[in-house]
């Protein structure tokens, strides 16, 4: 019986969870089918839909408005869908429920857009200029990755000081270490995202941090524990603190 309370109090806070953050779940919902549907598909169809859904420098001067959109919905390799999803419970999930909905994709769709408008813009210069080959028209450019990038930024904002700056440290060089050692187009979009991200701090500005001392504070969970935890032998008064001989 306890255990059922325990599975129904874990249920209950992964519903409220997915509840407060319908947009990274939604998202996540679609990328997952896209990608069972790239897993499923023979090599020449998947290498077609990635080509037709990117966001690369042909598409957008055909399909501006819809390479823009779809290449969000897509990740190249299936198998990664995992990894995705522990980081969109990590990042997105968390801007989402402490920004709102609303907010939350402002600031992911901008940096999509603007992160793959002039990283695609600085591969083009670099094709005139013949430091790429024209070939890299047609690369496949999708994922979700320039969002994350934003999140990543964004949600700097939620964690209190003095952890923020090693927070920050970490996913400022996390971001600028390739670009360092000679980053693609695909790494100057990151790093765009996440200075993009840290730029919307004004729509954090009525939102508190994290208060590291009630993280632990999980209502149903807690309910369900109280009959695990140790407790005073019945009908044993419980031992009172010694007096202080001083």
């Amino acid at each position: 019986m306890d255990a059922a309370r325990l599975w129904s109090a874990l249920r209950t806070e992964v519903g409220a969870w997915v509840r407060s953050s319908p947009g990274t779940h939604i998202w996540l919902l679609i990328i997952g089918v896209t990608s069972l549907v790239i897993a499923s598909a023979s090599e020449g169809l998947s290498a077609f839909l990635l080509h037709r859904n990117s966001s690369n420098i042909h598409e957008l001067n055909k399909h501006p408005l819809q390479s823009l959109l779809i290449s969000g919905f897509w990740i190249e390799q299936p198998s990664s869908f995992l990894l995705y999803a522990v980081l969109f419970e990590i990042f997105h999930a968390n801007v989402e429920r402490w920004i709102g909905t609303l907010r939350w994709l402002v600031t992911v769709a901008v940096a999509h857009v603007a992160a793959t408008l002039i990283s695609q813009e600085v591969l083009l210069l670099a094709i005139q200029h013949h430091s790429a080959p024209r070939a890299m028209k047609h690369v496949v450019d999708i994922g979700v990755s320039y969002g994350l990038a934003a999140a990543a930024g964004i949600l700097a904002y939620r964690v209190p000081r003095p952890w923020r700056w090693p927070y920050l440290a970490g996913v400022l060089l996390f971001f600028a270490l390739p670009l360092a050692t000679g980053g693609t187009f695909t790494d100057i979009g990151h790093a765009i995202s996440v200075a993009l991200g840290l730029a919307c701090w004004p729509l954090t500005r009525d939102c508190p941090a994290w208060d590291f001392g009630r993280l632990t504070e999980v209502p149903a969970i807690d309910r369900a524990l109280r009959p695990f935890r140790r407790k005073d032998a019945p009908g044993r008064p419980r031992s009172r603190p010694r007096r202080s001989t001083r």
